[in-house]
């Protein structure tokens, strides 16, 4: 178990690893506070070492603003923002926990499709059960590793609007 620990570690230190773990929590961050202003507009977001996107109708300046804001509250010490119910990472570990329940319950069937539609309910059970035990491991996985709410000295170069037809979206470019 230590040496997995040593490689975890060893991969989340890498520097560009690092840059997208701590963008991802500013997204995070940003992607909070934006959904207190505008609870029901649909926002999506996409880190990489660059920075990140953020993909939604919200004018520049209140990006600006909420950027400025959830930096400063991560630096504050609110790293729980960096952790954020839709993000990718809940999804990916719901989708491959609830593929590999359902594979568990059809190992060992014949290659009949009755054999397999008997196993149905056990599929769908152990894929049910698989869901809810996903649910914390994703937000464990968020916040131990996909993310950080520890930003150290993340800074924000640049924000710059786009447009892709009526898709608007904001391009947050990062330096540490």
């Amino acid at each position: 178990m230590s040496y997995l620990k040593t490689i975890q570690e060893t991969v989340l230190e890498l520097p560009v690893v690092d840059r997208i773990r701590r963008n991802h929590g500013l997204e995070h961050a940003v992607l909070h506070l934006l959904a207190q202003r505008y609870p029901q507009r649909s926002m999506a977001g996409h880190s990489d070492a660059r920075g990140f996107w953020l993909i939604g109708n919200i004018p520049t300046e209140v990006v600006r603003e909420v950027v400025r804001e959830a930096r400063e509250r991560l630096r504050a010490g609110e790293h729980h923002l960096a952790v954020h119910p839709n993000c990718g990472t809940n999804f990916v570990t719901a989708g491959v926990m609830a593929g590999l329940a359902a594979f568990i319950a059809l190992f060992g069937a014949d290659r009949r499709m009755r054999d397999k539609l008997e196993r149905l309910p056990l599929a769908a059970t152990l894929a049910t059960i698989a869901l809810i035990a996903a649910q914390p491991l994703g937000l464990s996985i968020q916040r131990h590793i996909t993310t950080s709410g520890e930003i150290g000295e993340l800074t924000v170069e640049e924000i710059i609007p786009t447009h892709r037809g009526h898709l608007a979206a904001h391009r947050i470019i990062t330096r540490s």
